[in-house]
C-alpha cells in the first residue's frame, strides 16, 4: 500500500512543481507587457522618473498624441499598410504552402527530405545579406516604397517555414479518406479544399497565425524599402525615437496599440493554435 502511494505523491509533487515553474515563467513574460501598458497611461514626466512611480496619475495623453491629436502624423496609413501586407502575404503563403505540403507528405515526391531541407536552408541566410540585392532590384524595377513589394517579400520569407509546418500537419490526414474522395471522382482542388483543409484546419490556423505575426513585426525590409506611401506600423513606431529624446509614454502607447492586432489574433485563435501545434506531436 505504502509502496504505491509513494510514487503517486512523487508524481503529484512533480506536477505541482512544473505548474509553479510554468506560472513563474508566464509572470516573467507578462511583466514587460504590463509595465508597458501602465507606462502608456502616464505623463512623460511620470514615465521618465527613476525609480518608477507606480502611483502616478493616469492620463490618455500618450494615446492622443499617437493618433495625431497634437498635430503629429496619423498612424492609420501605416496600420493599414501593415494589415494589407500581413493579411495578403499570409493568404498567399497558405495558397502556395497547402499544395506543396500535400505533395511532400500525402503524395511524397522522390527525395522529399532533401526538398524539405532546401526549404529550411533558405532561412539560414542572414536577412542583412540579401538586403542590398533586394534593394537594387526594387530600385531598378521602380518598386521602392511599394506595399506590393513587401507582400512579395513577406510571402517568400514565410513560405519555407509554412511548408515545413504544414508538412507535419498534413502527414496526420488519413490517406483512406483522400482515396475515398478520389474514388468518388473528386479532383485535387476539391480534395485540398473539402477534405484535407477541414481535417488540418488547426494546423493551418497555427501556420497562418505565425506567418501573420512574422509579417506584422518585420522591420528591416520595411525600414529600408519604404518611405512614406508604404510605411508600415513598426517603421512608424521608430519615428518616436528622435534627436530630442525618447518619449517613453508615447512609445509605450504606440507599442501597445500596434501589438493589439497580434494579441487579438492570438487570443481568438488560441484553441486552434494549441491543437495545431500539438498536431503530429503524438504518433
Amino acid at each position: 500500500m505504502s509502496s504505491t502511494a509513494t510514487p503517486t505523491r512523487g508524481r503529484l509533487r512533480g506536477g505541482a512543481g512544473l505548474g509553479l515553474v510554468a506560472w513563474l515563467a508566464g509572470i516573467v513574460f507578462f511583466l514587460p507587457i504590463a509595465w508597458m501598458a501602465l507606462t502608456s497611461f502616464h505623463s512623460e514626466a511620470d514615465a521618465a522618473t527613476n525609480p518608477p512611480s507606480f502611483g502616478a496619475a493616469l492620463t490618455l495623453d500618450g494615446y492622443r498624441e499617437f493618433f495625431g491629436a497634437g498635430g503629429g502624423a496619423s498612424p492609420w496609413p501605416s496600420l493599414i499598410n501593415s494589415t494589407v501586407a500581413s493579411v495578403v502575404s499570409t493568404l498567399l503563403v497558405l495558397l502556395l504552402a497547402l499544395p506543396a505540403a500535400y505533395a511532400l507528405s500525402i503524395r511524397p515526391v522522390r527525395k522529399w527530405t532533401d526538398v524539405l531541407f532546401f526549404f529550411l536552408s533558405t532561412k539560414m541566410l542572414p536577412v542583412v545579406a540579401g538586403l542590398l540585392p533586394i534593394y537594387l532590384f526594387a530600385k531598378n524595377a521602380g518598386m521602392l516604397d511599394n506595399i506590393w513589394l513587401l507582400v512579395l517579400l513577406y510571402t517568400s520569407m514565410n513560405l519555407p517555414i509554412a511548408v515545413w509546418m504544414m508538412h507535419s500537419f498534413l502527414a496526420e490526414v488519413p490517406v483512406a479518406v483522400i482515396e475515398a474522395a478520389q474514388i468518388d471522382g473528386a479532383r485535387l482542388p476539391t480534395v485540398l479544399t473539402r477534405v484535407v483543409a477541414p481535417i488540418a484546419l488547426p494546423g493551418i490556423a497555427a501556420t497562418a497565425l505565425i506567418c501573420f505575426i512574422f509579417s506584422w513585426n518585420e522591420l528591416l525590409f520595411a525600414r529600408v524599402l519604404t518611405g512614406v506611401v508604404a510605411e508600415t506600423a513598426p517603421v512608424f513606431l521608430t519615428g518616436f525615437i528622435t534627436s530630442q529624446g525618447l518619449f517613453l509614454a508615447k512609445v509605450c502607447a504606440a507599442s501597445l496599440v500596434i501589438s493589439l492586432p497580434v494579441l487579438a489574433a492570438g487570443f481568438a485563435a488560441q484553441d486552434k493554435l494549441v491543437q495545431g501545434l500539438s498536431l503530429g506531436a503524438v504518433k
